[in-house]
């Protein structure tokens, strides 16, 4: 089973870049995209409905339109058996951050985490987001195992992004955040692509400022984690840098589920 992540940055402007082409090419069983920046009711009426043999889940922002939205597209033979959006918290309500599709061996988390440079107010909602994510997950591990994917906003270690040094004050990789990612690995939850690649240079985002994606002088703060359980599972997981259309690119994930 492939299951491929994309921070669209915009859905409705990645459509005129080639988005359609890729999707239809990229193998996947399950899309998950973040930061779709639409509600349905605004895409042409044939991009409201998935491509014949699909599915598909779309939450979007209840608070402000134009802004974070999550959607998910499943193959017919990988239709899950229950779709649900949000996570449990009334105060992440409408934010239109996280789908959540239960399949029979896993549960799987889309979510668009929250960034925090917009100040001290946002990264304490980043972290409480945070916090609640990994108790509602552990909750739900009870039952099944784990696979969450989307754009997290935080470079974990210092080979995560080009210049650590330079960025060590910045959202993103300060160290209250690494904490956290931190937290989340020694609870059980597995980086996938470290599994296969554990070098430096390898990034998902790429500032849109200095011809960073040319030079490569990005950060990866968009992932595969699996809980401990499905480790032995992950057959391979990558990411596509040369996927254009956003200032992300697309990582994806191989599972073994026979």
């Amino acid at each position: 089973m492939k299951l491929v992540s994309w921070n669209v940055n915009g859905f409705r402007a990645v459509l005129g870049k080639g988005f359609r082409d890729w999707f239809q090419g990229c193998g996947a069983d399950v899309v998950c995209i973040q930061e779709t920046k639409a509600e349905l009711a605004q895409l042409d009426p044939a991009d409201q409905v998935p491509p014949p043999g699909w599915g598909l889940a779309w939450n979007h922002s209840k608070k402000k339109k134009g802004y974070s939205g999550v959607a998910c597209w499943f193959r017919d033979a990988a239709r899950p058996l229950s779709v649900a959006m949000g996570l449990p918290d009334p105060a992440f309500a409408g934010e239109g951050r996280s789908i959540l599709l239960e399949y029979p061996d896993f549960w799987l988390f889309n979510i668009y985490f929250p960034n925090g440079q917009s100040g001290d107010e946002r990264l304490d909602f980043k972290l409480r987001y945070y916090d609640c994510f990994l108790e509602y997950a552990q909750q739900l591990r009870k039952q099944k195992p784990i696979v969450v994917c989307g754009d997290f906003n935080t470079a974990h270690t210092e080979i995560d992004l080009k210049n650590a040094k330079q960025n060590e004050k910045t959202s993103g990789f300060l160290p209250i955040e690494r904490a956290w990612l931190d937290t989340f690995v020694a609870a059980g939850y597995v980086d996938t692509f470290r599994l296969f690649e554990p070098g430096p240079g390898h990034y998902s985002w790429w500032s849109y400022r200095f011809n960073a994606r040319a030079k490569n002088v990005g950060w990866r703060i968009d992932y595969f984690f699996v809980s401990e359980e499905l480790r032995d599972r992950v057959t391979a997981a990558g990411i596509d840098p040369q996927v254009m259309g956003s200032d992300h690119c697309p990582v994806w994930l191989e599972l073994d589920l026979g």
